[in-house]
């Protein structure tokens, strides 16, 4: 990515991330971390409903539709919901090192414009790890998997306990997640932003 700034860079004593041994089998779906998040939820009518499956090593892929209701310019994508659809996808990648961690900070470039109808193809990778941070990027292409690049974004996400939700969530949403009797569900409840 072009600019990135120095907060991005990786230290000198960063280590290749490494995939959780229980980590979904590549190809495999990841499904929705949360019902009603807004970018991959099921319960979220306006959503993205972005659906990413494990890659190899620690990477992802995902695809999304532009529905009317994401443009911003008449029948384009806003780039808000371009630039949310990466995040969801870098949060995604957390699910292969399981842990939790959230987004501290995205830097994104907007190469062309999304038209409403478009399938975007979104690929994510971790490319370092140092301490409770966690370097990643991803593309955006339209088109295929191939295609030209449309967004991309580098990132930066912070490992937290999941005490960093039930304090600055609202509670009966945490308690809602908590109870879950899927274990599963109730882990992947936190695993990603806010």
């Amino acid at each position: 990515m072009s600019g990135t700034s120095a907060a991005l860079q990786p230290p000198a004593d960063a280590v290749t991330p490494v995939r959780h041994p229980d980590a979904p089998a590549p190809g495999e779906l990841l499904g929705a971390h949360y019902g009603r998040c807004f970018g991959c939820g099921g319960e979220q009518p306006h959503g993205l409903h972005l659906e990413a499956r494990a890659g190899e090593g620690v990477s992802i892929t995902a695809e999304f539709t532009v529905r009317p209701a994401h443009q911003g310019a008449p029948g384009l994508a806003h780039g808000g919901v371009l630039a949310t659809a990466l995040d969801e996808a870098l949060g995604s990648l957390n699910w292969l090192l399981r842990t939790i961690a959230v987004t501290g900070r995205l830097e994104t470039d907007f190469v062309r414009p999304v038209p409403v109808g478009t399938v975007l193809h979104l690929q994510a990778e971790v490319t370092a790890v140092a301490g409770r941070k966690i370097y990643c990027t991803a593309t955006g292409r339209v088109g295929g998997p191939d295609g030209p690049v449309a967004v991309r974004a580098d990132a930066l996400f912070v490992e937290v306990k999941v005490d960093h939700f039930v304090d600055h969530g609202r509670q009966e949403e945490i308690r809602a997640a908590m109870e879950d009797p899927d274990q599963v569900r109730r882990v992947r409840a936190f695993e990603v932003n806010p």
